[in-house]
């Protein structure tokens, strides 16, 4: 199965502030979520609904609806950041 992958505003605008080569490994992480929804590594956050992995110091925080096939990236930025 292939999911549909989205991109809230919100991480839309954090991924345009990033350099690569992290740009590149975020957009290519992006996209193999499609393929692989619970990729080796994701985790489940708590105090909030929704996924995460990482990619270097980034993290990229997500939603999986499995009824509509559908992947929703609700925001990314450095680890630091990220869960403020």
């Amino acid at each position: 199965m292939v999911y549909q992958v989205r991109l809230k505003k919100r991480a839309i605008k954090a991924l345009e502030k990033i350099n690569d080569p992290y740009y590149t490994n975020i957009k290519q992480a992006i996209y193999a979520l499609a393929d692989d929804p619970r990729p080796a590594g994701f985790k489940k956050l708590k105090g909030r609904d929704g996924y995460r992995i990482r990619v270097a110091d980034y993290r990229i925080i997500y939603d999986i609806f499995d009824d509509s096939l559908i992947i929703e990236i609700v925001d990314l930025g450095h680890r630091k950041n990220i869960y403020e």
